[in-house]
């Protein structure tokens, strides 16, 4: 696996099948990895709609929800950049709660998806209706190893980085598809990114979204967990 299109394949999705690959305990989601993959095929596409090109930026809300882990990977499979900061002039798209979608003060040239609810104005994509009448097959898009894939800051990870990053948690912690890895840290951290949100995929495992009773395998930051991983040591 060299790029992050390669985590959500069509041979991945077919061999994982019903085992789960994300969780989100606060709201009790439990999300299988044919589902997983072929909802961020479908995040693309929808992204595509939206006018998102390879080279382009997608920012999106830094909380670890169904949504906004699509977003990453549906963006990667374009070759986009994701960012999970703020606004900026090579913003082509911003996906965030609707509730809080205005507080980005995007102008015209960003095309603004909400989710959780529709937003008020109706010239707003709506992500869980929009994604969901969406093509469901692999975008074709060629995405090369050292192609962008995250911004944090000034500064750009590729799909090569964060990939090699993310394995190498992988064997360090020796997981595989009995893992659970618990994300107690925020988003935009690019050491979350890869280990939190990239590596438990590659291993067939699952990520988890924490609530006030988890307690998983690993945790990426400080939690109950029998093993800890802080961000920065992923890098």
């Amino acid at each position: 696996m060299d790029v992050l299109g390669d985590v959500v394949s069509r041979a991945r999705r077919d061999e994982l099948a019903d085992a789960v690959a994300f969780r989100h305990a606060p709201t009790g989601r439990h999300v299988d990895y044919r589902r997983f993959c072929t909802t961020a095929w479908k995040v693309g596409n929808f992204l595509r709609n939206e006018g998102v090109r390879g080279g382009m930026d997608v920012t999106v809300a830094a909380e670890p929800t169904t949504e906004t882990v699509w977003t990453l990977y549906g963006a990667g499979l374009l070759g986009a950049t994701v960012d999970f900061g703020a606004v900026h002039d090579r913003t082509k798209a911003l996906v965030a709660p609707a509730d809080r979608l205005d507080d980005y003060g995007a102008g015209p040239r960003t095309r603004q998806i909400a989710y959780g609810a529709e937003h008020a104005n109706p010239a707003v994509a709506y992500f869980e209706r929009d994604v969901w009448s969406e093509n469901p097959t692999e975008p074709p898009d060629r995405i090369a190893p050292e192609g962008s894939l995250l911004r944090v800051a000034d500064r750009t990870y590729s799909h090569g980085a964060i990939l090699t990053a993310a394995r190498g948690v992988v064997d360090r912690y020796d997981l595989d598809d009995t893992s659970a890895v618990v994300v107690r840290e925020p988003l935009a951290h690019p050491g979350v990114v890869a280990a939190g949100f990239v590596a438990p995929l590659v291993a067939g495992g699952t990520v988890v979204v924490p609530d006030a009773e988890t307690v998983g395998d690993l945790a990426i930051g400080d939690g109950p967990e029998p093993r800890t991983i802080a961000p920065d040591d992923v890098f």
